[in-house]
């Protein structure tokens, strides 16, 4: 995934968890707990479009400009999830590479996962990518 806007404010985007419900289908965020200074240690809750059950995350690794890292505590049957959001210049704009691990929670339902993670990660990729190019 690529966006036109530089690095910075694509980090700034992703870093604030606040700002996910503005570009992608989370429709409400909730800090249950702060993190430090520079916001790791975070504890945020999603709801997201479509779903009924909220997903909790804690923000577990922030390089400025170049990666946010988190990792899920709740919210899908999977064990081990996390997540990080690589960011890389890319001319005038930004190479955006958002990738995931787990370990599925039955037997047999890791191929599941995976491909709805593919698509789910996809689109908030292009999200992030998209309206960080809007200069918001």
């Amino acid at each position: 995934m690529r966006s036109e806007a530089p690095p910075d404010r694509v980090y700034r985007l992703a870093a604030d968890s606040s700002t996910w419900p503005d570009w992608s289908p989370v429709v409400r965020y909730e800090r249950e707990r702060a993190g430090n200074a520079s916001g790791v240690g975070e504890v945020r809750v999603f709801e997201n479009k479509g779903r009924k059950a909220l997903t909790r995350e804690e923000v577990v690794e922030l390089t400025p400009n170049r990666r946010v890292g988190y990792v899920l505590l709740s919210g899908l049957s999977i064990r081990d999830y996390q997540a990080f959001i690589d960011l890389a210049p890319d001319g005038d704009g930004t190479a955006i590479h958002w990738h995931s691990s787990f370990e599925p929670g039955r037997r047999g339902t890791g191929w599941l996962y995976r491909l709805v993670l593919r698509a789910v990660i996809a689109r908030y990729a292009r999200g992030l990518a998209a309206h960080a190019a809007t200069g918001n």
